[in-house]
């Protein structure tokens, strides 16, 4: 993925889906909060989602974007977690749905490396 303004108008649609997703379907992602942060799963849901929608504006404007580039390679990283715990809670799960679960582990870092790119353009 180019760093250039088509790869930041789609990481921006990609962080406009993903935070939108969080604040209709927050059952979907609710499970997979790692147990080990404070307060209620709900709660890091929705901030997720408001941190989602808030890069994706960054990343969409010129002006803003070498920073939304940068905040979203941070909430590629911070969300790591969420994603190895969804790893372990489907380890048991079919396999199809194992793959998904296994898969958005690595898939952070091409998403990191994407971010980065974007703020460098």
């Amino acid at each position: 993925m180019s760093g250039g303004r088509g790869s930041a108008v789609a990481l921006a649609g990609l962080l406009t889906a993903a935070g939108i997703t969080h604040l209709v379907r927050p059952e979907f992602y609710d499970p997979i909060v790692p147990r080990a942060l404070p307060g209620p799963p709900l709660a890091w849901t929705y901030a997720s989602g408001v941190a989602e929608l808030a890069v994706a504006a960054a990343v969409a404007h010129p002006a803003t974007r070498r920073t939304g580039g940068l905040a979203a390679a941070a909430l590629f990283a911070a969300v790591l977690p969420a994603n190895v715990q969804m790893a372990m809670d489907w380890r048991r799960r079919s396999p199809a749905w194992r793959a998904v679960a296994y898969g958005r582990v690595p898939l952070q870092a091409p998403l990191i490396w994407w971010a980065l790119r974007v703020a460098r353009s």
